[in-house]
Formats: structure tokens, sequence, C-alpha cells
């Protein structure tokens, strides 16, 4: 393994200054006490009021205490048994061998737990981490500080100070969940027009809704390497959202990055590189956002698991921290977020995963330090679905708005804004200038994205005939409008608008150009319509299809909550990230109407154990019987508040669901023709068993197609379209291939679990490489079906080099406000006012409960702050995005037929440099991904491609400086197909 003594890794990572005390943790600092006793009477174990999950279900700690106690084990809501599966011996051996351990240890916690409470206190459960271990770093940057806002906060600055306190109250705090109409909800600032907004998930379609389209995931995105396909999906999508009524669409995700393979969102994202990533994401934005759509860059950040990602999901107090340095967050974690922010993203949601022991919400150096100051974001700050752990300390740390606007428990209605936000700011503990500037920068990207044009934005009622028109909580045309709360009243509330237009060919050509080939013995791809003369006899071609994943799930669509299943063909991970179904072309459908069946019998087996082990095949069943065979799997995935097979949230292992490879193997070994796999997943599998299997012609990954999945994969099947995919990840041989740090925690190792990014930079292919692991298929690799050559590379100074970037340029100045605190009397709920059960109010019931004291701000809240030198504009300092060199090569297509290349350019930084701030030496991975282009050529055709390397590509981050340093020394710049084949090289010096 490389060496890594420059980075720190004793979880201090976002430290600079030793001199500054580190902050203690934010459960400990951001309440006062009647807001600790609120929280204790909420955390009682009263299962009539337990909290719930976001489909309404509860949850499970109390229960799974219980059954702890009782002996019977973990119990997980929502297992999916509908489609059963049987197991490989193995994994039920290794799940049930995790489930004692896991006993064992919560055994463990469980005993001080009881202990403890029988000394008369939740203390376990309130307890935080004794220091958190990032710095503080307040005030909170102030927003409209660029010029390309300015005329966007210069408009919210007029509305803000019109605004009384409970307007301002209603635009940061969500109304509840299920409250409103959406996933997300704010309540409206009626005393300037201000609507109510809409915040809906996800990133690859609209979840809970109608007639909208179900995109392919992330990871097949960036599986297509094509810049503008991303955009185009992008735009798409949010052109759904505005038909729909929708303001904000939860994504695109960047976060998890991928640090593990077998981490449970992964294919949220686009892959674990920060070039792909980062490209990705912006594109994505530039295209939901080019429709007045807000766009929001999620999960900030570090939250790479779903195991122990929130507090009481797994039974413990506490979420996990990931613990990461500086430099490891700035050249890795952090780079898509920069871009997004450089595109102009108008939202953040902050992850409910703990940094360096403070959590994402609550962190001060990574929400003011770091988003706002050092990447100049304009817009707002969104907590995750209760990922807010705290009040006064939160909003003072850089939260802007809570979501969905409860507490600490689903649907309790006790906000740790709204009305505690209000008597915050009536008692000073919360300055003006703080809700000032959080209400601004939401009203702020309200109007850069247009929506106050009443044209295109008409206000919801009973102002007008805009807003959302669906809802989350039914299916029905007429449902409760407050549907969370105890209010009766029904409404209109599904319109069924139908926003799909011709989508359905963008996530067509989406998902075919994500399907990587990697597989093609003697070019049995692509196939022929009319198939193949048969093996023997004057008879028709003869075509197996087998695997449940070829089919359709049996029990329909969407049986499964949030698509928690793998029961027929894999399509999408489950989440909050999913979408309801309109439609799937299954691989079958596409497969039985592409070949003519003049010449081509077509024979569909959708189980997943052959020969079957309960009935005998027939003669036309048979794989032996076949001139060609498809076998089709998958691998699952998804968000930790579902299970299904033993999968809660974060795989298990990199081995296919449903006996994938015992299917496989056995088509293999049977079937009378080649055999083609196609496998569907949320990321890579390990394919050891049968990759070299004599019978396996070809193999692709298919990643997750969306809706037109067997189009999609028709359209590559017979050369409709090339092969164009390449792999967004590596496909290692085993899980232990990607490192220590590419293993999920799956056990707790303390009440606060700790997650040590020790790795540093050495993630995916840059691990691989550094510790010369051969993969089964590296970065970036891909088959075609034509041919390339990439020659001529030359390299061209564009600017001149130089160590540090130019110094920070100065900002405009942002909106002030008066000071003056409002009277307290306009906070009181308005007589006759009806509160609804659960809903989030600003208001408060008596002025007794604003209670003047001296607040215990955070240990260096009044320590003023210098403003970062990496800073200056929207995604860091603009000199960072300096172009310093161009890279030209000249491709050129010497095969038969027009296909696309995907050109991929690797930097590899200097050896033996030396930190000149610290002194400390710094390595770096061989070889990191900076550039890429894919281009279309035709039989013959050549093109010369240039790509372009800013500062920042050839900078390394020192966390001694707090900058951005491009270091002395020779910088090898290598252009080629993948991350191990790069035949091309040049130095810049």
């Amino acid at each position: 393994m490389a060496d890594h003594d420059d980075l720190d890794h004793s979880r201090q990572g976002l430290l600079k200054e030793n001199s500054i005390p580190l902050r203690p943790s934010v459960d400990r600092t951001s309440r006062s006490s009647s807001e600790l006793e609120d929280e204790l009477d909420e955390l009682q174990f009263d299962q009539d009021h337990a909290p719930k999950f976001r489909n309404g279900r509860r949850w499970p700690w109390v229960a799974k205490f219980r059954r702890i106690i009782s002996g019977e084990g973990p119990s997980y809501p929502g297992q999916r048994k509908a489609v059963p599966r049987p197991s490989r011996s193995s994994r039920i051996r290794a799940c049930c061998w995790r489930r004692r351990v896991c006993l064992i240890v919560t055994g463990i916690l469980l005993a001080g737990f009881i202990i403890l409470l029988s000394g008369s206190a939740l203390w376990v459960y309130k307890t935080a981490p004794e220091d958190g271990q990032s710095p503080p770093w307040y005030p909170s940057p102030k927003g409209g500080t660029v010029s390309s806002w300015e005329k966007s906060y210069r408009k919210a600055q007029a509305m803000v100070e019109q605004m009384t306190l409970m307007d301002k109250v209603n635009v940061t705090s969500g109304t509840g969940w299920s409250q409103d109409l959406c996933v997300g909800n704010t309540a409206p600032a009626n005393s300037v027009g201000f609507p109510a907004l809409c915040l809906q998930d996800g990133p690859l379609g609209l979840r809970f809704l109608d007639h909208s389209t179900a995109f392919p995931a992330g990871i097949t995105v960036g599986a297509t390497w094509n810049k503008d396909l991303m955009y185009k999906r992008g735009k798409a999508h949010g052109q759904e959202a505005r038909g729909k009524g929708i303001n904000v669409i939860l994504g695109p995700a960047m976060g998890p990055f991928g640090r593990m393979p077998a981490g449970g969102r992964n294919w949220e994202g686009f892959g674990p590189d920060p070039v792909i990533q980062g490209v990705a994401a912006a594109q994505t934005i530039k295209g939901i956002q080019d429709v007045g759509v807000i766009a929001t860059a999620k999960h900030f950040i570090a939250n790479e698991q779903e195991h122990f990602r929130q507090s009481f999901e797994w039974g413990l107090p506490n979420a996990i921290s990931s613990n990461i340095d500086d430099r490891t967050l700035h050249e890795l974690y952090l780079w898509p977020f920069a871009e997004s922010i450089r595109a102009g993203v108008g939202s953040v949601m902050c992850s409910y995963n703990m940094v360096n022991n403070s959590y994402a919400c609550g962190n001060s150096k990574l929400m003011n330090g770091i988003l706002k100051d050092e990447l100049g974001f304009q817009g707002f700050v969104q907590s995750d679905w209760l990922a807010q752990r705290s009040g006064v300390a939160s909003a003072l740390a850089g939260l802007d708005m809570t979501m969905p606007g409860d507490g600490l428990g689903w649907k309790d209605g006790k906000s740790l804004f709204g009305s505690e936000l209000t008597k915050a700011v009536l008692n000073t503990s919360v300055p003006v200038e703080r809700i000032n500037d959080m209400v601004t920068r939401v009203v702020a990207a309200w109007y850069q994205l247009g929506q106050d044009n009443s044209t295109d934005w008409p206000p919801p009622p009973p102002n007008g005939t805009g807003g959302p028109n669906f809802s989350s909580w039914t299916h029905d045309k007429v449902g409760r409008i407050h549907q969370g709360s105890d209010d009766p009243t029904t409404a209109v509330v599904n319109q069924f608008v139908h926003v799909q237009d011709d989508h359905n060919k963008i996530a067509r050509q989406v998902a075919a150009e994500g399907t990587v080939l990697v597989k093609n013995v003697g070019n049995v791809l692509p196939l022929s319509r009319k198939g193949a003369p048969p093996s023997s006899g004057n008879r028709k071609y003869n075509v197996g299809v087998y695997g449940s994943d070829a089919a359709i799930n049996p029990h329909g669509l969407n049986v499964c909550p949030d698509r928690s299943c793998n029961g027929g063909t894999l399509a999408s991970g489950w989440g909050s990230g999913a979408v309801e179904f309109p439609y799937i072309v299954s691989p079958t459908q596409a497969l039985r109407s592409s070949f003519s069946n003049k010449s081509v019998t077509l024979t569909s087996v959708p189980i997943n154990t052959i020969p079957t082990r309960s009935s005998p095949l027939s003669a036309q069943e048979k794989p032996e019987n076949q001139d060609l065979c498809f076998a089709f799997a998958g691998s699952i995935s998804g968000e930790g508040f579902e299970s299904w097979d033993g999968i809660r949230g974060d795989r298990n292992d990199l081995h296919l669901d449903n006996d994938g490879d015992a299917l496989i193997s056995n088509v293999a070994d049977s079937c009378l023709g080649p055999v083609i796999v196609v496998i569907h997943a949320v990321g890579p599998v390990v394919l050891e068993t049968w990759i070299e299997h004599p019978n396996i012609h070809a193999v692709l990954l298919a990643n997750l197609p969306g809706e037109e999945s067997g189009n999609a994969l028709a359209d590559v099947l017979f050369g409709d379209v090339d092969a164009s995919g390449r792999l967004p990840y590596t496909v290692g041989k085993s899980l232990d291939d990607y490192g220590p740090g590419g293993q999920v925690l799956y056990y707790p190792n303390g009440v606060i679990p700790q997650q040590d990014f020790d790795e540093g930079l050495l993630v995916d292919y840059r691990y691989f490489d550094a510790n010369n692991i051969e993969p089964r298929y590296p970065f970036g690799f891909g088959l075609s079906y034509t041919n390339f050559t990439i020659a001529n590379l030359t390299l061209n100074s564009l600017n001149p080099r130089s160590s540090l970037p130019a110094p920070r340029p100065d900002g405009i100045s942002p909106p002030s406000y008066s000071s003056e605190l409002p009277d307290p009397k306009e906070a009181l709920f308005p007589k006759g006012f009806r509160q609804l059960k659960g809903r989030v109010y600003p208001y408060i019931k008596s002025l007794r409960s604003i209670k003047k004291a001296t607040y215990p701000y955070p240990k260096g809240y009044q320590i003023s702050q210098n403003a970062s030198q990496a800073g200056g504009a929207e995604g860091g300092n603009p000199d960072l995005y300096t172009s310093l060199i161009g890279a030209n090569v000249t491709v050129k297509n010497t095969g038969a037929r027009k296909g696309q290349a995907v050109v991929q350019l690797y930097v590899g930084m200097p050896s033996g440099v030396v930190d000149g701030s610290t002194g400390q030496a710094i390595t770096f991975p061989p070889r990191l991904l900076r550039a890429f282009e894919k281009v279309e050529l035709g039989k013959g055709e050549s093109r010369v491609v240039e790509m372009k390397l800013t500062r920042k590509d050839v900078s390394y981050w020192s966390v001694g400086l707090q900058n951005w340093v491009i270091p002395e020394g020779e910088i090898t710049v290598r252009v080629g197909s993948s991350s191990r084949d790069l035949p091309l090289s040049e130095v810049w010096h």
C-alpha cells in the first residue's frame, strides 16, 4: 500500500489550528435545558407514540431491543418475503454468524443501557461524543456575495424586509411529515405573497407520483460517460417536476461517493471518482435548473453506508461518525459538491451521519467554513429528513431549512425549528441576522430559478391554480389535504397530469449507453434478428432466456414499498431515491419483439434454479436444446429503512441475488450454443465463479436501466447502437480487493460507531493501482463493436504555472437588515386558530416560554474567522478553474461501423513532494482521472479531441496552507481508453 504518512488519520481531519478549541458535540451545546427535557419526553419507551419511517411505519429500535432482551434477535420491519429466493448455504452461514455477533455486541451495549436507565436517566440515549473533532467556524457567512446571484438577492432582500418573524420561520421550517402533499413542504409567507414550497424525491425520477418517467439510475448515467446525455436527462427530470408543481427536486446524489462497493445507496450517484461524479452532477443540475426547478446536491457529506447512518434507526442512540482527514475530504468527497455549486445549485442537503464526531447538519466547519465560505455556496442548506439533531446549534452552524419539519421523531410535530426557532430568535439565542440570512437564502434561490414568474409558476390555492397537483400519500383522485393530521378535509389531490412527454426516448438512450459490454468472444454480438443457422436439422433457431431478472415481477411492478425487493427484472435500487414504475419493458419482451418469429423460436424460463428442483423442464425449455442462451441475474441494495432477503440497505457481499451465480454456471454448462450473460446491479459484482467459462461468449453489465430496460438492452444486443458504455467503477475479483476502506461496518464498535477513512485517497481504482491488484475489469473499461486508435498526444501550456492560485477576489456586499427584535406578542397563536395534530407552526402559546438567559454558545463561537483563500466564487477561488494545460489527441475509427469512443485523460503527480508549510511528505495515487470526452465517429472517420486541465486538476490540498497547491516536479498526462490502458503520455513541466 502506498505510504500516506502525510495524512493525519487521527480523526482530526478538518483541524487546522490547534490553538482553536475543539467544538464540543452539538448535542451538548445546542439546546437549553427545556429543550433537553422535551426530548427526554419524546424518547420515552411509548410504543403508541413511537416515531415512524418515511412510509409511515414505526421506527424499529424499541421493538429491536425488546426482541434482543427476549432472545429473539433483531427484527427488521419491511423485510420482503413476496419473492422468496433459495439462499446459498454460505450466505446463510454468514448471515447467521453476523446476527450472532451483532447480538453479542448489542447485548453488551444494552447491558450498559439498562444499568444507566436504572440510574434514573436515559443518559446513553442523550449522550453524544465528548468532543466533536471538527473546529468551530462562526458566524455563518451571509449569502449574496457573488455577482451571478446579485439580482436575486436584491429582490429577496426587498421581500424579506417586509416579512414578519412568523413568515421567516414558516419559510425555513417544514410543516411535518405527510402534513401536506409533497414529501417536504414549507408553509407560505402570506404577508408578502411567498408561496409554500414543495420538495420531492428524488435523483432518478419523482417519488410517489403517477404518469412520470422512471429514468435510469445515477450509476447508469455515470456509465454513459456522455455529458450531453447527463444534461438531457436532468432537463427532462426538471420538466417533469415543473409539470407536477414541484419547486425543489431532492437530487442529484453525489454522496455516497462510493467508497465501499457494497454501500446501499451508491447507485444513486455516478461512480467512485470525483471527476465523473462532479461532471455528471453539474450537468444534471444545469439540466434541472434550466427549466426553473431548484436542484439539491446531496448528501453532504461522507454518508457512505446505510448501517448506523441515522440515530435510532439501527437501535443505537447516535449515527455513525465518518472520520476523515482534510486532504481526503477536499480531493475526493467534496470535489463533486464544489462542481455542483459552481454549476449554481440552489440547495444542498446535509446528511444523517456524523463527520469527525459532529453531526453533519450541525457541523459549523462543514456548513459555514467549507460550504458557504470556501465554496461560496449561495443557496440554502436543508437537512435530510430528521437529520437535524439540535436546534439553536444547527442554525448557528449553517442549517437554513429543516425537513420535513418534525423534531427527533417522525410525525411528532415537535420541530427543532418551528416555534422553537421563534423562541430562539426572541430570546436572542439565534441572532436576528442569522434567521434573516436563512430566509433570504431560500427566497433568493426561488428568485434565481425564476419561480416568481406567475405565468410559469402560478401561486397555489387559494391564490391561484399552481402548487403540487399530486399527493404523495394516496393514489386516489380525492384525498385528505393534510394526510398526517387529524383534519378530515378532502379535495381533489391527484390531477393525474401526464408529464412524460417523449422522455422515454432519453431514458432508453441513457440505458443503452450505460450498458457496458465487458466480454464478446468471437464477436457473438451484435446479434442478427434472424438468428443464425440452427445447430442441427431443418428447424428454427432456438433461443432460451433464463432467470427471473429477464421478466416482470409476477406480483406487480411496484409491489414492494419503495422497490425494496428483487423479484423481477431489476431496474432500480430501493428507497427514497426510487420511483413508481409506470411500466417496464422487460428483456424478454424486447427480445421476443426483436427476433424474427419466422426464423427464431424464443422460450422464456423466468426461474433461477436450472435445472428446476420442483418440476422438470419441458424439452423446449431445456438449455441443452437451445442454439443461444441468455442468463439474467441481478444484485440489489437500497436505503436503510427497508430490507429484503437479509440485505439491510448495504449489500452483504458482491455476489448476485437469487442464486444468480449458480444459474449462470448451470446454463453455461448445459446450453447447446453460446451463452450471453446480462447483469443488472447497483454496482460491481464478483464474476469469478463463471466469467471464464468457455461457453460464456458475452457479458453485459447493464446497471439499473429504468423503465426502458428491455428496449435499451435490445438496442445494444442487435447493434442498433454501438456498445459504448464504460465502467464507472472497478470490477474486482473479490470484495477484499477493494481494501480495508472498502468494507462496510456491519457491527457497531461503540455507542457511536466510528468509521475511520484511513485509506485516504485510495478508493476504487486508486487502491487497486497503488497496491498492484489486478482487477477483473478496470475502471473506465468497456468494449465496442468497432475499433479505435488514439494517437498524437500533444500538450500546450495555456497559462503560466505557479504554486498557488491568485488571491481570493473581493465579493459584493450581502444584504443587510435591521437587527431589531420583533414584538413578541406577534408570535402568539392568533385567537381562534385551529391547530392540526402533528403540524409544525411558528407560533408560541405563551410569552412565558421566551426565557432570556445567557446562551451557552459553542466554544470558538466568538473567534473571528479569516475568509478562505481557496474561496471567492461559486465552487471556490475562480483561479482554480483557470485552464493551464491543453491536451490534444487524434481519435480514429478503424473498424467497420459507426461507434462511440470514450477518451480518458489521467494525470500522474510528481514523486518526492514535501509540503512546505508542514514539512510532511505528500504522496499521490499512481493516476487520477481528470478529463474525458465521448465522441461518435463513422467508419474511417478521425477527429482531434481537445481536453483541458485546470489549476485544480493538477493541485493537491495543503492542510497547512488551507489552499490548493501545484507541487514542483513533472506532471505526467496519460491518455487512453481505461485506467489500465493508457498508451499515450507526455510530461508537463
